[in-house]
């Protein structure tokens, strides 16, 4: 997504095969497996208690402190290597946005370090989800309009208006059951796991 594709003259794809497989690539998904990583261990401390909970307490410590490594090199080495996200991210308003939210990101995985250490069984779940969702806007700011680097923006990649409606009206559709058996799955799985593990 940051280093783009490569096209010829008339925009037809002219890569090779492992062109997706560089070191800023391989980084990205090491992090974002110990997101989650972090994001189940953070949701077995609430669900589980005694030694497996406090095995999770441990994997969940070490998953932060490997998901704030990567995400520190991940916000250097974007705009250090990416001239579009340099340019894009170094521009008023951008640049306050963007000097915004690595702050934001350390203040999470501080209290999230710090509800760890307390023993804390649903706050370390609430600053994992914020993180992620933090991570999520940042990648936002970093890609829009731009949608495949370096030159087709998100309107230009979007399918055909009828085909979005039909989208639209489908997934409108969709949405009601899914969270009627999220919720279902919800109470029928609350409270801790209870038994020998």
């Amino acid at each position: 997504m940051f280093e783009g594709i490569t096209v010829d003259a008339s925009g037809h794809f002219a890569g090779g095969v492992w062109d997706w497989l560089t070191w800023h690539s391989v980084v990205v998904a090491l992090t974002l497996i110990q997101v989650y990583v972090l994001v189940g261990s953070t949701y077995l401390i609430l669900k589980t208690s005694g030694e497996l909970q406090e095995a999770h307490y441990k994997t969940a410590t070490i998953a932060a402190w490997t998901t704030f490594a990567g995400a520190v090199f991940i916000t250097v080495s974007t705009p250090a290597f990416s001239e579009q996200a340099r340019s894009q991210l170094f521009t008023a308003p951008l640049v306050y946005i963007f000097g915004l939210i690595p702050l934001l990101g350390v203040l999470l995985i501080g209290l999230l370090l710090q509800s760890l250490k307390r023993r804390e069984e649903v706050t370390p779940l609430i600053w994992t989800f914020l993180l992620f969702s933090l991570s999520f806007i940042g990648l936002g700011f970093v890609i829009f309009p731009k949608i495949i680097p370096p030159s087709i923006t998100i309107y230009q990649a979007a399918a055909s208006p009828s085909s979005l409606v039909f989208m639209l009206t489908f997934i409108g559709f969709l949405i009601p059951i899914l969270l009627s058996y999220t919720i279902y799955n919800y109470v029928v799985f609350r409270g801790k796991v209870a038994g020998d593990y």
